[in-house]
């Protein structure tokens, strides 16, 4: 069975306008300062911030980082660990996953007595 292929979206239609601005903004950069330092024009960087215009995503890496950001890009197929995790488990036998049910409810417990230990949380 054949998974439909989902619609493709372009970077120009995500707020990146906003992620620009509020990236510069925490920098305490200028427009001007932050075209300096990719380098482009300051209108380039307005057109950007006001969404008339959008970066490539290569150029994006490069504002964030330029605005003290690192700029961890991974692109990959969308549920493709959520797909691996749903297989495995139901590949799991009945005591497996009675095994695994109780490793969970063991680190539950251990979690919420060292948080009672040491008052945290």
């Amino acid at each position: 069975m054949a998974m439909a292929e989902l619609p493709r979206r372009r970077l120009a239609d995500l707020d990146v306008a906003a992620l620009i601005r509020r990236a510069r903004e925490q920098a305490g950069l200028t427009q001007q300062q932050l075209a300096d330092a990719l380098p482009t024009k300051q209108s380039v960087v307005s057109r950007w911030e006001r969404g008339l215009d959008a970066p490539r995503v290569d150029t994006l890496a490069r504002i964030l980082y330029a605005c003290g950001f690192e700029a961890d890009l991974t692109f990959r197929r969308l549920d493709d660990v959520d797909r691996s995790q749903i297989a495995a488990a139901l590949a799991r036998t009945p005591a497996e996953r009675a095994e695994y049910f109780e490793s969970v409810v063991d680190a539950y417990e251990a979690a919420r007595r060292a948080k009672q230990l040491t008052g945290v949380g």
